[in-house]
C-alpha cells in the first residue's frame, strides 16, 4: 500500500534516518505506545469519567518522550515536515519491535 505514492517501507525508512541517536529511539519506542493507548481510551470518556485523566497523562507522557528524545537527536521531529509522519511513527514502532527497523 501506499501513502503519497511512497509505500509504507519507504515511509519507515526515511524515519528511520531521522531517528539513530539510541536515546531517541528508546524514547520513541516508549513513548509512541503511549500515545497510541492514550487514543485508544478517549472513546471510554464518556463511559468512564474518571478515564480522561488517566489518558491525558498517557498522552503528555508519550508526548514528552517523543520530544526528549529528539533533543538528544538533535533535529526536530519529522511530522513538523509533514503531518504523515505522525501515521509512520506507528508503522515504525511495529517495525521496530519486530526488529526490522
Amino acid at each position: 500500500m501506499a501513502l503519497g505514492g511512497r509505500t509504507w517501507e519507504q515511509w519507515v525508512a526515511q524515519y528511520t534516518t531521522s531517528h539513530q541517536n539510541p536515546v531517541n529511539r528508546w524514547c520513541h519506542t516508549l513513548g509512541i505506545p503511549l500515545i497510541v493507548l492514550s487514543l485508544v481510551l478517549t472513546p471510554l470518556i464518556a463511559i468512564r469519567f474518571g478515564i480522561w485523566k488517566i489518558a491525558l497523562a498517557l498522552f503528555l507522557a508519550g508526548w514528552a518522550f517523543q520530544f526528549a528524545g529528539h533533543a538528544f537527536e538533535g533535529k526536530p521531529p519529522e511530522f513538523f515536515r509533514d503531518w504523515r509522519f505522525l501515521l509512520v511513527g506507528v508503522r515504525w514502532w511495529l517495525a521496530k519491535i519486530r526488529g526490522r527497523a
